[in-house]
């Protein structure tokens, strides 16, 4: 018999012991990353979270890392504390005004209670799984209350609003918080309705551009108006005032009209004599004598 089987069969009961203990102590530690949350589930029914999710709690507070358990008994179902997607299958929609829409959506979402989400859905996988069709029946029930019109427009986002709400309501029987939804695309079909919509449309603009020039043209008149009344005003006042300078001033605009006119450049000759009384500023003002 050899050395080292003597000092086993004398230290057995020691290193089985040992053995036994390191097994223990390795099965009874888990950990639990910062982006988990640990749900420790006794026998199948969860008693405690490791890492929940806190808002506004910096990396390093949050309690993750190495955690124990009872081996055989107790078991961790890892959460994801991140926030997750759940994309949504392009879906026709029927708008309020008889629109068939194309909509193809998402929402934004966290795991605030993962005991919660543990018993309803069993996994995150899961949880978008459960969430994707009631996203889609939200989006039919609100999107059918409103306008095609409306998405093209700041209510929009009212509209996207009253969405998030009325999913998170839903989304919070399974622990689930909705922090924001979002239309990437809300088209209406190619063809006769696509077409329909477009001459609409048109129609609408045509409609609005002929409001906003006819406005233009009435202020327009108004301010000509305005205008020409000021002038007259300012003649009558100047005539008072001056009556010479009046009638030179009146008298150089005619001869402006008369012969500076591009339509009398066209080969007409104008013969007037030197003592008419219509040049008699050019003779130095006054009245022709």
């Amino acid at each position: 018999m050899t050395s080292l089987q003597g000092l086993w069969r004398a230290q057995a009961p020691l290193i089985v012991a040992l053995a036994v203990a390191a097994v223990g102590v390795a099965t009874s530690v888990v950990v639990v990353p910062e982006t988990e949350q640990g749900v420790v589930m006794r026998l199948g029914d969860p008693v405690r979270v490791i890492n929940r999710f806190a808002p506004n709690t910096d990396y390093g507070q949050t309690g993750a890392g190495l955690s124990l358990r009872i081996p055989l008994i107790e078991d961790v179902v890892l959460v994801d504390r991140r926030m997750l997607s759940v994309e949504m299958d392009r879906q026709q929609v029927l708008s309020s005004d008889r629109l068939r829409l194309e909509v193809d959506a998402f929402a934004r979402f966290r795991i605030i209670d993962p005991v919660k989400m543990v018993r309803t859905a069993g996994t995150s996988d899961r949880v978008v799984e459960q969430l994707q069709p009631i996203l889609t029946s939200v989006l039919r029930q609100e999107l059918g209350s409103h306008t095609f019109q409306s998405l093209l427009t700041p209510e929009r986002s009212e509209v996207m609003g009253e969405i998030r709400a009325a999913l998170d309501r839903e989304a919070r029987q399974y622990g689930v918080q909705i922090i924001d939804v979002r239309i990437k695309a809300a088209d209406l079909p190619d063809g006769t309705p696509l077409d329909a919509a477009y001459g609409r449309m048109q129609a609408a603009r045509e409609q609005e551009a002929t409001a906003i020039r006819a406005q233009g043209q009435r202020n327009a008149q108004i301010i000509e108006a305005t205008a020409e009344a000021q002038a007259a005003n300012i003649y009558a006042t100047s005539f008072g005032k001056d009556a010479a300078f009046y009638d030179f001033y009146r008298a150089m605009k005619s001869y402006e009209v008369t012969f500076a006119n591009p339509v009398n450049h066209s080969g007409t000759t104008i013969v007037l004599s030197p003592s008419n009384d219509y040049l008699r500023q050019f003779r130095g003002g006054g009245k022709a004598k």
